[in-house]
């Protein structure tokens, strides 16, 4: 019955009379449905977890940061739906600090480096959002899908990087949560675009959910990796 309730919703969202693309529907489905079970079980795999006041001061650290992205992005989508650029360009501009401060929080266990290449990640999925919604607003079925298609690489992408630094880390499990994580960025897009507010206002607290056990599961994984970071 959920299965058959959450397909119901994905496929009344329209755009333009159109429903959405395959790609849509699948992603949609893929999101609301496996990843977070997946991310619950892996929270419970390999060494403990140290339980101290740095490891729930990065959780919450990491989860306002996760929760600004998907705020910010959400803002850019309002905006360009209902032609205010002024709007769109700032909250553009906080998605683009908001990747800064998230490739930032790796920094002090992986360096610079790979901060930089985390942050050209996080700035490439944002543009396959990016896409995805122009593609959209305009109607373009072609362009929605390449931009699907996008996201799916630039998460495989991202899950392989964080992956290669924490052996804590599942790309598998990352791969699955990134790819749910993109498909509730088009699923609130699909929902702007037709005035469907009714059906954003589902997807939102979903992919808010989302978004935390992604920070917490990644919490985990450097509070494992680096345990003495994490001492009393």
């Amino acid at each position: 019955m959920l299965f058959l309730f959450f397909l119901k919703e994905v496929l009344t969202m329209k755009i333009n009379n159109m429903v959405l693309t395959v790609a849509g529907v699948l992603m949609a489905m893929v999101l609301l449905l496996a990843p977070p079970y997946v991310l619950a079980k892996e929270k419970t795999k390999g060494p403990a977890v140290p339980q101290t006041p740095q490891t729930q001061e990065l959780k919450l650290t990491l989860r306002e940061l996760w929760a600004g992205h998907i705020f910010w992005v959400r803002n850019v989508v309002l905006s360009t739906r209902y032609g205010d650029p002024e709007a769109a360009k700032v909250a553009e501009d906080q998605v683009v600090q908001n990747a800064m401060d998230i490739a930032g929080s790796i920094s002090p266990y992986y360096g610079k480096e790979a901060s930089d290449k985390l942050f050209s990640l996080l700035a490439g999925h944002y543009g396959a959002i990016k896409e995805y919604m122009n593609a959209s607003f305009a109607g373009n079925k072609v362009a929605r899908d390449t931009a699907v298609e996008m996201l799916k690489k630039n998460a495989d992408d991202i899950a392989a990087f964080l992956s290669s630094a924490n052996p804590n880390l599942k790309k598998e499990t990352l791969l699955s949560a990134l790819v749910a994580h993109g498909g509730h960025h088009i699923a609130q897009i699909e929902a702007i675009a037709s005035r469907d507010f009714a059906s954003e206002a589902k997807t939102w607290p979903a992919m808010k959910a989302h978004v935390y056990v992604i920070a917490d599961v990644l919490a985990d994984g450097l509070a494992k990796q680096f345990p003495m970071k994490f001492s009393k």
